[in-house]
């Protein structure tokens, strides 16, 4: 739904039913986008040859008692922190 790009992190505000579980989500995320970077970029496939394009770990929280509102505006707010904004379409 919205995110915004670190130099070292990515925020994303994404919405899924609740019988699919946030590893398999991250999971599916961090494959295709690895599989599109390294295409696109032929410069990452030989810097990261033989490597994780993406770090092993990630974070996830989700949202309770704040609004979808309240985290995207905190994800624009990073503007200053982060080179780049997108959105999420799907």
């Amino acid at each position: 739904m919205k995110g915004s790009i670190g130099r070292d992190h990515i925020h994303m505000l994404i919405s899924c039913p609740p019988n699919i579980c946030v590893s398999k989500i991250v999971q599916q995320l961090k494959g295709k986008t690895s599989k599109i970077l390294l295409s696109e970029y032929k410069e990452l496939k030989r810097r990261y040859w033989g490597q994780h394009l993406w770090a092993v770990g990630y974070f996830c929280r989700s949202v309770g008692e704040v609004s979808n509102t309240i985290i995207k505006e905190y994800i624009e707010n990073q503007s200053d922190e982060y080179e780049e904004t997108f959105k999420i379409v799907g």
